[in-house]
């Protein structure tokens, strides 16, 4: 497992943002205290011109590398979001498809639907915190094909509710391999490297700016250096959408559920 996914799966989230918050203020509180215990302030304002116009470069190039990071992560969250949402849709499509045949056939289906969603609610989802997948999901899941595999349809109109409800089935397979494999896949640890780094560097670098007034410079750092925790911290927290109190929910298949007993 990942360490960042076992950092989610067993510390509060809100921990994990205080600590990284915390960190990145207290890192910077030290650095200003250092650097003036040094390095006088006169001696810092002579380079404030080319000291300034550097840090404004490394700003913007930090400011976009963030923003992108935070755009790629929402939407793979999103994302993931969405293909549970389909999942469960595809699923629910099954139970109302299977009018179209028989009795017995439809009695079969339904029991076995109804153990896959909520195998799905109870096992499989803790399972994805972990980046795992449910061996009994897997087994219900081939159920169902073996289910679909040995069942001839007889007239016209079930051959087209048929045909549908295979296009159906595999749908939900993939989407369900597509959340398996979400579940396990985050920023990549060269890319969280850059991220930290980057953000080390941006909060260290505007204490070697010399001002007059020692405590203007040490609450604009300290704000610097929360609004760069608060982002990663951000990131963090929405790498693995399974992991975590930030999180994609079962409350799709729940819906279903709650819709197929009332059918």
């Amino acid at each position: 497992m990942p360490l960042i996914q076992s950092i989610l799966l067993n510390v509060p989230t809100v921990v994990i943002g205080m600590v990284i918050i915390l960190g990145f203020v207290g890192l910077s509180i030290a650095g200003v205290f250092l650097v003036r215990k040094f390095v006088p302030h006169n001696t810092l304002k002579l380079h404030n011109d080319v000291a300034g116009f550097i840090f404004s470069t490394i700003g913007v190039i930090y400011a976009v590398l963030l923003a992108f990071m935070v755009i790629v992560t929402w939407q793979s969250f999103d994302q993931a979001n969405t293909n549970v949402t389909r999942e469960a849709n595809c699923l629910g499509a099954l139970y109302r498809d299977s009018v179209a045949f028989s009795p017995a056939f439809q009695r079969e289906l339904h029991s076995t639907l109804d153990s896959y969603v909520d195998a799905i609610i109870k096992e499989e989802w803790p399972l994805l915190a972990r980046g795992e997948r449910s061996e009994h999901v897997q087994e219900l899941s081939n159920h169902l094909w073996q289910i679909y595999g040995s069942y001839q349809p007889k007239t016209d109109t079930e051959k087209l509710f048929f045909a549908e409800t295979l296009r159906k089935k595999n749908e939900a397979s993939e989407l369900r391999r597509l959340r398996i494999y979400d579940s396990r896949v985050g920023i990549h640890p060269i890319l969280w490297f850059v991220l930290v780094a980057g953000g080390i560097i941006t909060i260290l670098f505007p204490l070697f700016l010399g001002t007059e007034n020692f405590l203007p410079q040490l609450i604009m750092v300290s704000l610097l250096a929360a609004l760069i925790g608060l982002i990663l911290f951000t990131i963090m927290a929405m790498e693995y959408p399974f992991s975590g109190s930030v999180c994609v929910t079962p409350d799709a298949f729940k819906v279903i559920l709650q819709d197929l007993a009332k059918l």
